[in-house]
């Protein structure tokens, strides 16, 4: 505890006495100041105790001591020290009446008291009670680190911070999921955050903002009656070594965290950044083990994969798989923010010092905040990485081995040329990576995430929380996008946050990856011609072929194979396209073929010979009327958008 006024009078070498203001000698004293200006506010920050003797005083001016004691009460001021036997033998009646009318502890200091004896108990005190912190904060820190390095991990951690900030505690994933929560019912509470756990993992780390306000029911360590009610202030914090957020910490306390309580803070957060952030040289191990794993499976050696694997990925070359890829076209603002994001995943996070309020504005909140993979390329430039989920959730970052090349980072958000407090672009892959991840690391599943260049390659097991996470992503997405399916080509660039295309394999085993991951590209270039976030191969045969003809090479091939006959009807001899449309529609049947057109079947023979002879090709070839047919439905495909 601070000093108080209340221990001042209680100190037996003081002597001091009350004389004013009794009800109120609880108060902390922050500093004790020796004054005789008139008007000694200016100097003043507040929770002082001011010391006068009155030389420079009117202080039996009624008026005078009133306002001088409004103005001290106004600064700040938590009481009054008045030397007797100095200038009065006792307190002047008008500064004694001040204190009383404004509730300022007036307390007299008998002759033989200095001054600067009440500055060194003070001092003294606030020392003290800083060393108690100091103390409590160091073994709070042992306490975590024990309970962080036990069985229970995070679970246990954040009971004992629970437990030292007199609150509740909660753990949040990097998908922003409550992964453990301190007590049992902060849960519900800690579920209420998502908005501004969104809001936190959107800036460069370290950062922190606090939600909330004063005390309520359920601000400490006992269940509310009513959840819905709390009003209790959380202090959100950033968890990562990097500018990118590896997960969120929640606290949860009655009243802004006193010096102690602050230390265990930051003590948690450490102990937390290092259970998500493994060593970089562990991170690299994995990366290049798991894209051996990968290059193994897709060059048909599943049993050197399964033996290199081990028990790394669990189960998951044991059991049916599903192979994923997703890409982001070049050109595109996701593209764009993914680039600038790979190399400020890696920079060195700023020094920030930790504010004991951070500069949010405090906001009343409500419900939940990645593990990314990143890493090893391999290879003839072809950049690769791998990521590792299980049931304790990881993530992979950049890292280079013999004979490869740099691996694309992939990031939550892209640090470089953000402001500071501005939310960053996101890029898809990492998001669509750390969902997955998530999923699995709830469940206990193991995925294998490849960062390849400008995609993502993904092995999930069939049926699994990770497969399913993705797929509730997507249409999460094309949810918000509020747009049916349009049809574009590869380089195509979509609007920002549109660019990203999945494309999922049918279920298969590691003897089959590489037709696995055959059926994923496949599936994903479906997804892109049909504008579709997500094509399971499953889904390549249904629909329509057309929307498959929406590229760039088809319509231009389709333009030359068709301009001659479109530049004769320029000249106006002859309907030659509508003619060829409509007798290719009919199957070649002339009568029915004529009837649509209006015309003589005569007319329409004739105009069929004029289009053989126009293009050098015999409409008796049925590889002719094909491509004559499917030109015609991508021109009009064209020309329809």
């Amino acid at each position: 505890m601070p000093p108080t006024l209340a221990s001042l009078v209680r100190h037996p070498g003081l002597k001091l006495s009350v004389l004013a203001g009794e009800d109120r000698l609880e108060t902390p004293v922050r500093w004790a100041h020796v004054s005789e200006l008139a008007d000694p506010v200016p100097y003043m920050d507040g929770g002082e105790l001011l010391l006068i003797t009155a030389m420079q005083l009117k202080a039996e001016d009624p008026d005078e001591m009133s306002r001088y004691v409004r103005r001290l009460v106004g600064a700040g001021v938590v009481g009054l020290g008045f030397a007797l036997g100095v200038k009065y033998d006792e307190v002047p009646p008008a500064l004694a009446e001040a204190a009383k009318e404004e509730g300022l502890p007036l307390l007299g200091v008998p002759r033989r008291t200095p001054f600067i004896a009440i500055s060194k108990a003070v001092s003294a005190a606030i020392a003290a009670d800083q060393y108690r912190a100091v103390t409590a904060g160091f073994e709070a820190q042992r306490e975590l680190t024990r309970a962080a390095i036990g069985a229970e991990g995070p679970a246990a951690l954040l009971a004992r911070l629970a437990s030292h900030v007199d609150g509740w505690a909660a753990l949040y994933d990097a998908s922003g999921s409550v992964v453990a929560a301190a007590p049992d019912w902060a849960a519900r509470r800690a579920a209420r955050l998502v908005t501004d756990v969104e809001r936190l993992r959107s800036r460069p780390g370290p950062a922190s903002i606090v939600v909330g306000g004063g005390g309520g029911a359920g601000a400490t360590g006992a269940e509310p009656a009513d959840d819905t009610a709390v009003a209790d202030r959380v202090e959100l914090q950033s968890l990562g070594t990097g500018r990118r957020t590896r997960g969120v910490l929640a606290v949860g306390t009655g009243a802004p965290l006193g010096t102690a309580e602050r230390y265990a803070v930051h003590s948690a957060v450490a102990l937390l950044t290092l259970t998500t952030e493994r060593s970089r040289a562990l991170r690299e191990a994995e990366q290049r083990l798991g894209a051996a794993v990968l290059r193994m499976l897709l060059a048909g050696e599943p049993d050197h994969a399964r033996a290199v694997a081990g028990r790394l990925y669990g189960g998951l070359l044991d059991a049916p798989f599903r192979m994923l890829v997703a890409e982001v076209p070049s050109g595109g603002a996701a593209h764009q923010a993914r680039m600038a994001s790979s190399a400020a995943d890696e920079a060195p996070a700023p020094a920030q010092a930790p504010a004991e309020r951070p500069a949010d504005a405090t906001t009343a909140g409500t419900g939940t905040s990645v593990s990314t993979g990143t890493g090893v390329g391999t290879g003839a430039g072809t950049g690769m990485g791998i990521g590792r989920s299980t049931g304790s959730g990881t993530g992979a970052v950049p890292g280079t081995g013999p004979g490869t090349v740099p691996g694309t980072g992939a990031t939550m958000a892209a640090g470089a040329g953000a402001a500071v407090g501005e939310p960053e672009p996101a890029d898809p892959l990492a998001t669509l990576a750390d969902t997955m991840e998530a999923a699995a690391a709830r469940t206990g599943e193991s995925v294998l995430v490849v960062p390849d260049g400008e995609r993502l390659i993904v092995l999930a097991p069939d049926g699994g929380s990770a497969v399913e996470a993705c797929a509730e992503h997507a249409r999460a997405v094309e949810s918000r996008r509020g747009t049916k399916a349009r049809p574009r080509g590869r380089g195509a660039a979509a609007p920002h946050g549109d660019e990203l295309v999945i494309g999922l394999s049918a279920p298969a085993g590691p003897i089959a990856a590489a037709a696995a991951y055959r059926q994923a590209e496949q599936a994903l270039s479906v997804a892109r011609r049909r504008g579709r976030m997500l094509v399971e191969h499953e889904q390549v045969a249904a629909g329509s072929v057309l929307p498959l003809l929406a590229d760039d090479a088809v319509r231009a091939f389709a333009d030359g194979m068709l301009r001659a006959l479109y530049e004769h009807d320029a000249t106006g001899r002859g309907d030659l396209v509508a003619s060829l449309r409509a007798w290719l529609s009919r199957h070649g049947q002339w009568d029915a073929a004529a009837a649509d057109l209006g015309v003589h079947r005569h007319t329409l023979r004739y105009r069929m010979r004029r289009v053989e002879e126009i293009l050098g090709r015999s409409l008796d070839d049925p590889d002719v009327r094909m491509e004559l047919w499917l030109a015609l439905k991508a021109t009009a495909s064209c020309t329809s958008t």
